[in-house]
């Protein structure tokens, strides 16, 4: 029997950790649609897992499938997306409802190329949903795997800003071949990153792989860039869009809207004005507005 390569071991020896210290969550598992995966993905970008299950299971709930969000308004996706951030991505998701209609007869496609024409899917997205929907072998590249594989086999604190061919050859060497296998290591590695190889405080005491790790071997030499900061969220136009679209949530019909306390009246005009272009505000006509 040939002997288990050390990229393989890392793999195995992933996996069972995550078979038992994996998060039990309502999309993993097989238990959710393509449909529900999608979702998921959409409504985990840049949102922690904790705020985003509870709007989950209401949206799956209201909407099972992609027709039955496409015969929705826009208005109802971004009231329903509530306060997830980023409003934007419940208007995609509205989007990509009515062409998973249109051209797929309402079914999430398996294939990359038709993922990535849906409106608001990119590279991760679709190897996420092929990978998690459709059990595809394809290398799947979020923060927490390329931190992941910054330290294990890079010797780094913190990978590089964006994706590099570098991480994309390295995730393609990796990947097991058998597409069960691929798949359950796509989100193994993602988890580990998420709960054990964290940007903050890793708990590399308790990481599977620690024997393995190239940075912990150099002594967990400091990155030579800063970690990647949160976006300050306070006092900007995004909370102000936020205040904005909270207030429409609440209305029924248009309703004017003239300005917020507290807030200059530039910020709120501007942030007003961005939301008008996203198209997820509407202007009634009046000096009223509706979603």
């Amino acid at each position: 029997m040939p002997r288990e390569s050390p990229d393989d071991a890392v793999v195995t020896t992933v996996l069972r950790w995550f078979a038992s210290e994996g998060r039990d969550l309502p999309w993993r598992g097989g238990r959710a649609t393509p449909w529900g995966v999608l979702v998921s993905e959409v409504m985990l970008q840049q949102t922690p897992v904790a705020r985003v299950e509870p709007v989950w299971r209401e949206w799956m709930e209201r909407w099972p499938t992609a027709a039955a969000l496409a015969t929705a308004t826009q208005a109802d996706a971004v009231r329903a997306w509530g306060r997830l951030g980023y409003p934007r991505r419940a208007a995609r998701l509205w989007d990509c409802a009515k062409v998973l209609v249109e051209r797929h007869g309402g079914e999430v496609p398996g294939s990359l190329p038709e993922l990535l024409e849906l409106p608001g899917v990119g590279d991760y997205t679709a190897a996420a949903v092929m990978s998690f929907a459709h059990g595809g072998r394809a290398a799947v590249l979020d923060t927490n795997v390329k931190r992941v594989f910054a330290r294990i086999w890079g010797g780094k604190q913190f990978p590089p800003m964006g994706v590099t061919a570098a991480e994309r050859a390295l995730a393609e060497r990796i990947l097991p071949d058998n597409h069960e296998d691929a798949a359950e290591w796509a989100v193994a590695s993602m988890e580990l990153g998420a709960l054990i190889c964290t940007a903050r405080s890793p708990r590399c005491d308790a990481c599977p792989v620690s024997e393995n790790c190239e940075w912990r071997a150099a002594g967990y030499p400091a990155s030579d860039r800063a970690r990647a900061t949160t976006q300050a969220w306070r006092g900007t136009d995004r909370q102000v869009r936020g205040r904005i679209l909270a207030v429409l949530r609440e209305a029924s019909e248009p309703i004017a809207l003239s300005g917020a306390e507290g807030v200059p009246d530039e910020q709120f005009g501007r942030a007003l004005a961005s939301l008008l272009a996203d198209g997820l505000v509407t202007d009634a006509g009046g000096g009223t507005y509706v979603l």
